[in-house]
């Protein structure tokens, strides 16, 4: 699509996110992270796009920031100048979290860097068996706590595995991911688009607001007393029995037939 330095197709309800740098192993530029960070504010308002998989071309996912277009540019702006960069970063995260659209990780090689964080901030990850994962920050001198790393990899893999990851920073393998809960599917590579496909195509097709209901609360939760949380998910489950997908299921199980969900 013009204007974005990946590729981007929507199809059958599923945004697809290709980074397309298959040459520098999808490393991401300044221009990328902004144009990601961006589009994943405007798909809250884009009613064509139910869910959202992101992958990468060629025999990476995402290695991470580009050695010499982004550490080497950044390394000669001022304080402020890596703290924008930095918040810039940690955005792109943050607009994948808050979309209450599904995402799904297709890590079909290396995701290292920033592409392992960008593959912890999606809500699902099937990734190919010969893959690797590293959270290398602090290989390259930085702190492992980047990007919301810190924050998101205890809450899937527990504080004492998370501290393992981010303090050595060492590849995991595909076993490995799937045996620490890092990942959700592992699959051989040549179908690991076509699955993370299907999942989202089902998702799309599913109650589309009431999944994204349920992405919401499993975050916001996190923050809540279970006083709290309990309220928060009498008051959304309130509001989707009243919902027109719900009434949908109910009609098609008197029918005895498949319901046709709006979203709604």
């Amino acid at each position: 699509m013009p204007g974005y330095d990946f590729l981007y197709s929507i199809d059958n309800g599923v945004a697809l996110i290709t980074l397309n740098r298959p040459e520098v192993l999808n490393a991401l530029t300044l221009e990328i992270y902004a144009q990601l960070r961006d589009l994943f504010e405007e798909l809250r308002y884009d009613d064509a796009v139910k869910a959202v998989v992101i992958t990468g071309a060629g025999r990476a996912f995402c290695s991470g920031g580009d050695v010499h277009k982004i550490i080497g540019a950044v390394l000669e702006r001022d304080m402020l100048g890596h703290l924008e960069f930095c918040r810039m970063t940690g955005h792109l995260v943050r607009n994948m979290r808050l979309l209450p659209k599904p995402i799904i990780a297709a890590i079909n090689g290396l995701a290292a860097g920033a592409g392992a964080v960008m593959a912890l901030a999606c809500d699902l990850r099937v990734m190919a068996e010969d893959a690797r994962i590293a959270f290398l920050f602090t290989r390259v001198g930085l702190t492992g706590a980047d990007m919301g790393a810190a924050f998101l990899l205890p809450r899937l893999v527990g504080q004492g595995r998370a501290l393992e990851l981010l303090l050595l920073g060492d590849d995991v393998d595909a076993p490995t991911a799937e045996r620490y809960g890092l990942v959700n599917k592992l699959a051989p590579k040549e179908q690991v688009l076509p699955a993370a496909r299907e999942w989202a195509e089902r998702l799309a097709h599913g109650p589309t607001h009431a999944i994204g209901m349920t992405k919401t609360l499993v975050s916001n939760e996190w923050a809540m007393d279970v006083v709290s949380a309990v309220e928060a998910e009498a008051q959304a489950q309130a509001l989707m029995m009243m919902g027109e997908d719900h009434r949908a299921f109910y009609e098609a199980f008197k029918e005895k037939r498949k319901p046709d969900f709006k979203g709604r």
